[in-house]
């Protein structure tokens, strides 16, 4: 297939705000892409691997455009110039390429096979002289490209692409494509999240997709909770309900097979390396063939609970990992098994796999233990359990139907996590405005969004700058100089003092109530933000969506 296809089709993506009209765009486009399937799949969401494999390109505005002007031969003092002009490389890019300067001596039609595996590339150069042949390689493909092409292989690359393409309208496109139930293509993808092999599976039909099932050393979805607004509408919810401890933790997913021991967090994350003592544990305390999922915390030397922005420490480290083992002492609290020997245990209510998981596991108190679970209806013990729950430090509790079944990415049905304070929001910083005064030199206030889980865009619902310190004065503090710091590198626009990011940053974020407001594009807007903490745990992906925060605003009116 032709990259010029592709392009054209990124195009007429970026010209509609309908899902509708997207899933159309994106059937039809499915439908001609033969033996580049999986490689359209991939590069409709933005990416050259599967949402999992976390490899990126490493490439920054930068070197953008330096390798703009290598393609072109226009001087990069003109690149930046026009960069500054349109606040968007990729239109940059279009307008270069235009005007390009010099000609290649052989020109060449780009494929999407040729565009796909370039990127790749991209993203394997590691090392000394990384940087300059990244550069060669996106320059070479950049003096092939046709002006729509180079838009979007510069925004590709950026990982910026912004064409309104998530997981909602790929599901239904390869529904509409293939001829397949969009449940279907759903529940595969939860266990396996590789929509580029899920449409080479819709593509057989209905019966391969139902026969995807968990592969060893890869991550699946996990299931999800809702929130209730009380402990009694909690209990109230199942006729059969288990209280557990509410861990500030890591949600981590454990797979074993013999030997061979894998963690994933549930942005999918191989933290494998990052948590040695638990492969240890597991190899000791778990059955041989199993998967089982929990949540990590780390703790004192007391054994007591520490905040959740120390365990990230553990999280991001990817050398000195023996001298942070040390330093940050971790506990592992398991509460579900789904998968033991050869049977998958999705079906099975929870009271079963409690029960297995009690047999199965071997327990280390206070390093590798089973969640504290209470099975009651009555109110009363309860609420004893949650203020315990409290006073040991914990975030609150877990209510869990126990005749429910496990499915991965699910939530409606399944858990309820009841929390003593109004319901924060996991928001994704997606702009911000400098500051002044004190803060001059920094950026200021933050522009929060929520995301449209069926576009994949984040909606403007907020401005942030309150709960963000000018100087620190703990270890859990964050400033607005490390704020700054943090997002500078993903800068992707910049008009007067307002700059755009690229989504990445996900923030906790407290607030006095939701708002009707005809000034974001969300629809509405948060009264009196405050920021809470950074959620690196957290992707862009699992942040609350513009349907959540229409469900609180009529739950706060009632």
């Amino acid at each position: 297939m032709l990259y010029r296809e592709l392009a054209e089709t990124y195009e007429k993506l970026e010209a509609t705000t309908k899902k509708l009209e997207k899933t159309e765009i994106v059937k039809d486009i499915l439908l001609k892409s033969g033996n580049e399937l999986r490689m359209v799949v991939y590069l409709l969401a933005g990416r050259v691997f599967p949402i999992w494999d976390k490899k990126e390109t490493g490439v920054a505005s930068n070197l953008m455009i330096k390798a703009l002007s290598k393609s072109t031969g226009i001087s990069e003092g003109t690149v930046t110039e026009i960069f500054r002009e349109t606040g968007d490389l990729g239109k940059t890019a279009e307008l270069l390429a235009s005007k390009r300067k010099q000609k290649t001596l052989l020109t060449k039609t780009l494929t999407v096979r040729e565009v796909f595996e370039t990127i790749r590339k991209i993203c394997y150069q590691e090392g000394s002289g990384s940087q300059e042949r990244k550069l060669s390689l996106l320059a070479r493909l950049l003096s092939f490209a046709e002006p729509l092409e180079a838009r979007y292989i510069v925004r590709t690359v950026l990982e910026e692409l912004r064409v309104g393409v998530a997981e909602g309208i790929l599901r239904d496109a390869i529904s509409l494509a293939f001829n397949v139930r969009p449940e279907t293509v759903e529940s595969a993808w939860f266990l396996n999240p590789d929509f580029g092999e899920i449409a080479e599976l819709a593509r057989k039909g209905e019966e391969a997709l139902k026969n995807v099932g968990i592969k060893f050393g890869r991550p699946i979805m996990v299931l999800l909770a809702e929130k209730a607004r009380s402990l009694e509408e909690a209990l109230n919810a199942y006729e059969n309900p288990a209280v557990e401890m509410k861990y500030d933790g890591a949600r981590i997913i454990i797979e074993k097979d013999g030997d061979k021991i894998w963690l994933f967090t549930r942005r999918l994350e191989n933290v494998t390396e990052q948590f040695p003592e638990l492969v240890e544990y597991s190899k000791k305390c778990l059955p041989e063939r199993c998967i089982v999922d929990g949540e990590c915390i780390a703790v004192s030397e007391s054994g007591r609970p520490l905040p959740f922005q120390v365990l990230s420490q553990r999280i991001q480290r990817k050398y000195g990992i023996d001298e942070v083992v040390k330093k940050i002492p971790v506990q592992m609290n398991l509460f579900d098994i789904i998968y033991l020997g050869d049977e998958l245990l999705f079906e099975t209510p929870f009271r079963k796999r409690r029960e297995l998981l009690e047999k199965a596991v071997k327990t280390i108190p206070g390093k590798f233990q089973l969640a504290e679970h209470l099975r009651t209806k009555d109110l009363k013990k309860a609420e004893e359990f949650y203020r315990k729950s409290l006073e040991l430090g914990e975030e609150g509790v877990m209510v869990k139907n126990l005749d429910a079944g496990y499915q991965p990415g699910r939530r409606v049905g399944y858990w309820l996590k009841v929390k003593p304070v109004m319901e924060n929001l996991d928001l994704v910083i997606i702009g911000a405005e400098y500051g002044t005064g004190k803060r001059a030199g920094w950026f200021g206030s933050f522009i929060l969004g929520c995301r449209d889980p069926d576009t994949g865009e984040f909606l403007e619902c907020g401005m942030l700058g309150t709960g963000i310190k000018e100087k620190k004065t703990s270890d859990t503090d964050i400033t607005f100089e490390e704020l700054t710091e943090l997002l500078k590198p993903l800068v992707v626009e910049e008009k007067d003092r307002t700059v755009r990011f690229k989504p990445k940053i996900v923030v906790e974020v407290a607030y006095e109530e939701i708002q009707k407001s005809p000034n974001y594009s969300s629809g509405f807007a948060l009264r009196f933000p405050r920021f809470v903490r950074l959620r690196p745990d957290k992707s862009p992906e699992e942040a609350d969506t513009i349907e959540r925060i229409s469900r609180l605003y009529e739950s706060q009116r009632k």
